[in-house]
């Protein structure tokens, strides 16, 4: 065999033995650090309490599986979830509003819990027009003219995109990390390493050894992701376990990989979307009253003052910073984000 063909065969195999030894190190560092982060459970996922009992309901192109409580006459609150967590992100907010007089609607977005498909041909397109879509879907089957929509990750980037292009339907707007509306046109740009890093999954899944991953191990790859979102959240493998469950969704992973291939400019959108997204394109100013949140150990998006895009609002807004919090805000400090909701609300009702 020719000396450059043994020297070719060293490299590919000194680099594959370097790459095994990386992904090694990256799955261990991650379990380790998930046992930082996690306590031993002290209750199984079936003893915590839940947001129940779910109800179905058709809206557009899906049947929304969600929960409801407070009074039916109450000002309306939608609190919507993000990737990868549940409708349980909300577990404490929603009685606490719900207590003071709210009528709380908590779903679950397409892709996850018991919400499906209608139709078993419709593409899973999981671009933000479409989850914003939804949201409208679903007040408009549940009745409800108008609401304070609240928020983190697909939850705030939805309740920007409702408070933007339909601001009628909104009285207020709580969004975790400002203003989410997506620049598609600019998703090649690269942010500061710092804020990269924190987007691992996002890039992972952009390729189909990442689809492939998550369709195996769902449930590994939101534990990582949970713990890097929040360095400070001590959650449990029962409280971890409750969510988990909405991930096995038939459309689970194919919502995700659509929503993070959309986001990067890599998946085409659906046609039906494309005005929505037109209209996105320019990022419109939300005029809505808006309270924007960060907790101050978030892994995803760092704190900051909301300076950057303080002109994305034209109402009335307020910037608050959460201590000792990380990216599932309303779960990790139930009270500040639900009185941030009550806010709004109360000024509405």
């Amino acid at each position: 065999m020719p000396e450059t063909l043994h020297a070719t065969r060293r490299l590919f195999l000194g680099s594959a033995l370097a790459g095994a030894a990386a992904q090694v190190a990256f799955i261990g560092n991650a379990q380790a650090q998930s046992s930082i982060n996690s306590t031993a459970p002290s209750a199984s996922a079936a003893s915590l309490p839940t947001l129940g009992p779910i109800h179905q309901i058709q809206a557009g192109e899906l049947d929304i599986g969600y929960f409801e409580t407070g009074p039916a006459d109450g000002p309306a609150v939608l609190l919507l979830h993000g990737f990868p967590y549940d409708i349980h992100s909300y577990v404490d907010v929603a009685p606490m509003l719900a207590a003071r007089g709210c009528r709380v609607i908590v779903p679950h977005l397409r892709g996850y819990g018991s919400t499906r498909f209608l139709d078993s041909a419709t593409p899973r397109s999981a671009q933000q027009s479409a989850v914003a879509a939804d949201a409208i879907a679903l007040m408009d089957a549940l009745k409800i003219d108008k609401a304070v929509l609240a928020g983190y990750d697909w939850g705030a980037r939805t309740a920007c995109i409702v408070a933007a292009l339909w601001p009628e339907r909104c009285a207020g707007l709580v969004s975790v990390n400002g203003y989410l509306v997506q620049d598609i046109a600019r998703a090649k740009i690269p942010a500061p390493a710092k804020i990269e890093s924190g987007l691992w999954y996002q890039y992972y899944f952009a390729t189909e050894r990442g689809r492939a991953g998550l369709l195996a191990n769902r449930r590994d790859i939101a534990r990582v992701t949970w713990v890097r979102n929040s360095p400070t959240w001590k959650f449990d493998d029962a409280t971890f376990e409750r969510s988990a469950a909405a991930f096995d969704n038939p459309d689970y992973v194919d919502i995700v990989v659509h929503n993070y291939r959309f986001r990067l400019g890599l998946a085409p959108g659906i046609a039906k979307y494309e005005a929505l997204e037109r209209r996105l394109a320019s990022l419109p100013v939300i005029g809505v009253p808006t309270i924007t949140l960060d907790g101050d150990s978030d892994g995803v998006a760092p704190a900051s003052d909301g300076q950057a895009y303080a002109a994305k609002f034209s109402g009335p807004r307020t910037h608050r910073i959460v201590p000792g919090v990380g990216h599932n805000l309303p779960q990790e400090a139930p009270k500040a984000f639900a009185d941030a909701v009550w806010e709004l609300a109360s000024a509405r009702g």
